[in-house]
């Protein structure tokens, strides 16, 4: 019997990326043609390729078509995102919940809801970019002090402090203006219901942003992977390298986070599944990951179409039951990267 055939580390990183590439367009095609109504792809193709008519290419041209493009950007810009924290903070567990920046949209929202009189997605997005931007500068100013710096350490910690403090205050705000509570709990659970083009013009900026301030720092993520005193030796600032990519995952997570709530899971699993596909380098991971989180969400939302007609499971709900089977894999298969 002949050995398998090995692909050398290039070739197979490269393939990986194509699959994923093509599993992305199936995962787009599916929440485009899959839903309470189903429509078939020959018309899925006529509405968006030859302009067709009718019922079914109003769904998917005014409905399904910015609910994708929604689905696309948050899950890369989450699943970014959690790679760039877990590697500035060499924290296996991090998500972009761990500086604050998702409770500090959430506190953002729950205050315009309560107290500004905001009551529309569209006029969430502000209000929940500038939560999670101010959450994650203090978390970041709460580290800085002290000897050492913003440590991997006093980020976490710091974090959590502030996570803590931030839930309190949505809780205390919930209590006291009990109105606030039905409408903050559809935006809280995470969704991409009733997302429509005006948030993805709003968000896809600061996602292009987001993106190139990470991919700038991506060989120092790989230096910080081997140790603060071991990049500094190799030629990396690694105070920069933090700053640039904790800005990077901050305006990618607020962006995600304003445009469908703070959906979870994305953000933790999906940077371990790239690892375990193409290995540790970030230059490839970072892609791979931007297009793994699509899948994920775009998936997990079309299934919360389908599962219980004509109710709705939000694509948050659906994160979290898919997502776990594949880390609980990876973690028995010992390949979820330290």
């Amino acid at each position: 019997m002949s050995a398998p055939v090995r692909l050398s580390v290039p070739v197979r990183r490269v393939t990986v990326l194509a699959a994923a590439v093509v599993a992305l367009l199936l995962a787009v095609l599916l929440s485009l043609a899959v839903g309470a109504r189903a429509i078939a792809p020959s018309a899925v193709f006529d509405a968006l390729l030859h302009g067709g008519h009718g019922d079914s290419a109003e769904v998917i041209r005014e409905m399904r078509v910015p609910r994708t493009v929604t689905g696309v950007l948050v899950g890369a810009s989450l699943a970014v995102a959690g790679t760039v924290l877990q590697g500035i903070t060499r924290n296996p567990i991090a998500d972009p919940g761990i500086l604050g920046i998702s409770q500090g949209a959430s506190v953002a929202v729950v205050l315009a809801i309560a107290y500004a009189g905001v009551h529309t997605l569209t006029g969430y997005v502000w209000w929940a970019f500038a939560g999670a931007g101010l959450a994650s500068v203090a978390v970041h100013a709460i580290a800085s002090g002290g000897r050492g710096g913003a440590t991997p350490v006093k980020l976490a910690l710091g974090g959590a402090a502030v996570n803590a403090l931030l839930v309190s205050v949505t809780t205390g705000v919930l209590t006291t203006k009990a109105s606030a509570l039905d409408e903050f709990r559809f935006w809280q659970v995470g969704s991409l219901s009733g997302r429509d083009s005006d948030i993805v013009g709003r968000i896809w900026p600061f996602l292009l942003v987001g993106l190139l301030l990470v991919l700038a720092v991506a060989r120092g993520l790989d230096a910080l992977a081997l140790g603060d005193d071991v990049a500094k030796g190799i030629g990396q600032n690694v105070a920069a390298v933090r700053i640039v990519g904790g800005l990077g995952a901050t305006v990618l997570t607020a962006a995600g986070v304003a445009a469908a709530g703070p959906i979870a899971f994305i953000g933790l699993a999906v940077p371990h599944i790239a690892r375990a596909l193409v290995g540790g380098d970030h230059r490839w991971v970072l892609p791979l990951a931007a297009l793994i989180g699509p899948v994920m969400l775009l998936v997990s939302d079309t299934l919360g179409r389908i599962v219980f007609p004509p109710s709705e499971v939000p694509a948050g709900v659906m994160t979290a039951l898919i997502g776990v089977p594949f880390l609980v894999m990876l973690v028995r298969r010992k390949t979820v990267a330290a």
